[in-house]
């Protein structure tokens, strides 16, 4: 009887012609699509502009796969730049590599650039923008389905993963003898862990958001402490490659202090939904049509 496990993919690139079509390439690109739509979505009911966010979202989008980058490249270093490695590779984002912590970061960072030049507030745009964050990262860890990456420790569980040796570059697979596909074993499927965590994150904050009206970035800070416990209990099942400090993967710390910033966010700004999701004159703009419309309404 063949033991159950979930199966990997053999390949993870494509061509299309003389055009390579990566997996990893297109889960992040259907996340980032996924997280446009229901951010404006979400804008407009809090009173925004249609293309508000699309104003908005390339600054951050940019900078978020920067700062994914760079913060992958930084805490894994040695896989670019030691003795027989090629540092090219740091700018081979296609190959697969972007930390989360420094996407959100620098993310935000283009986000904010975004919003001042259109005049358009930051928290509102975060707690608009974070349940499509956290699908958008549920759908990009199926790119890591594609690598045979981001799993944990060997298992002999009914959902173990099938991982293949595989190379991320080419996207073909190691052949044996007979030419079937290098199986390097069968581990825990922390990207699909990592995933649920992230649709249950973004369906929760949908509803607590509908339920009580959360604003003044408070819904971006519960994202910060919901994406870190997920990601925390997540690292510590994972086996791949990763530096350790004081005995932890990297990874882990970070997510304790991101979960700290966003629970200190979270008690010290209190207070109702933004009366207007803008600032400076188009904020009194905004405000002076409402009141127009309520009076309207109120006329009828």
């Amino acid at each position: 009887m063949v033991s159950p496990a979930i199966p990997s993919p053999t390949h993870s690139v494509w061509h299309l012609g003389p055009v390579p079509i990566r997996g990893y390439a297109v889960c992040i690109l259907v996340g980032i699509l996924v997280a446009v739509w229901l951010t404006d979505r979400r804008w407009r009911a809090r009173g925004g502009a249609p293309g508000d966010v699309g104003d908005v979202a390339g600054w951050a989008v940019v900078f978020g796969i920067l700062g994914g980058r760079i913060y992958h490249v930084l805490t894994d270093p040695e896989l670019y730049f030691k003795h027989g490695e090629d540092a090219v590779n740091a700018l081979k984002i296609w190959d697969g590599g972007l930390g989360i912590p420094g996407a959100i970061a620098l993310g935000t960072v283009g986000a904010w650039i975004g919003c001042r030049r259109h005049d358009m507030r930051l928290s509102s745009f975060g707690d608009a923008a974070v349940p499509g964050v956290a699908f958008a990262q549920a759908i990009g860890r199926l790119g890591n389905w594609f690598n045979n990456e981001l799993y944990g420790r060997a298992t002999t569980l009914p959902w173990k993963l099938e991982i293949h040796q595989i190379d991320v570059t080419s996207g073909k697979p190691a052949l044996d003898a007979n030419g079937n596909p290098v199986v390097l074993g069968y581990f825990q499927p922390t990207f699909l862990y990592e995933a649920l965590w992230d649709l249950a994150l973004g369906v929760t904050l949908i509803l607590l958001d509908r339920r009580f009206r959360i604003g003044r970035g408070r819904l971006f800070a519960l994202y910060a402490m919901g994406y870190s416990v997920g990601r925390f209990w997540v690292e510590l099942l994972r086996s791949d490659h990763a530096n350790h400090l004081l005995g932890l993967r990297v990874n882990t710390w970070m997510s304790l202090i991101v979960f700290v910033l966003g629970a200190a966010w979270f008690v010290t700004h209190r207070g109702p939904r933004e009366e207007s999701v803008y600032t400076g004159r188009r904020a009194r703009r905004h405000l002076a049509e409402k009141r127009a419309e309520a009076e309207r309404t109120a006329t009828d």
